[in-house]
């Protein structure tokens, strides 16, 4: 065989493995280590099925769930007192979380300080 038929078929060879696979149990690969294209989609179903509503929020725009926490309203002394914060106006639990905005909330020792969200 002349080295120009080995060279051609070698090179054959090697572009066939380049063809890509109809394996469908590949995943695609975007480029990004961790990126799910489904993420956000799956995200909004997880948020609805937990009665949560999925709304664009913050300087970002990005979507957030907004849930309305079980102790929503309920009279509060300290933020251990609720699950999400306990507002200090009111003395009550906070009626959604996340808490957006600048909230004067009571701590973990009743203390008044802002909490800001983004």
């Amino acid at each position: 065989m002349s080295r120009v038929k080995f060279v051609a078929m070698a090179a054959v060879v090697v572009l066939a493995s380049c063809v890509p696979s109809d394996d469908a149990s590949q995943t695609q690969d975007y480029g990004l280590a961790g990126y799910n294209p489904a993420a956000a989609a799956q995200a909004e179903q997880s948020c609805l099925a937990r009665g949560g509503k999925y709304l664009v929020a913050g300087l970002a725009g990005l979507k957030v769930c907004f849930e309305t926490p079980k102790d929503a309203g309920k009279s509060c002394r300290k933020s251990t007192d609720c699950d999400s914060q306990c507002l200090a106006r009111s003395k009550s639990c906070a009626p959604v979380t996340p808490l957006f905005g600048c909230n004067p909330i009571l701590d973990s020792s009743g203390r008044e300080v802002t909490l800001c969200l983004d």
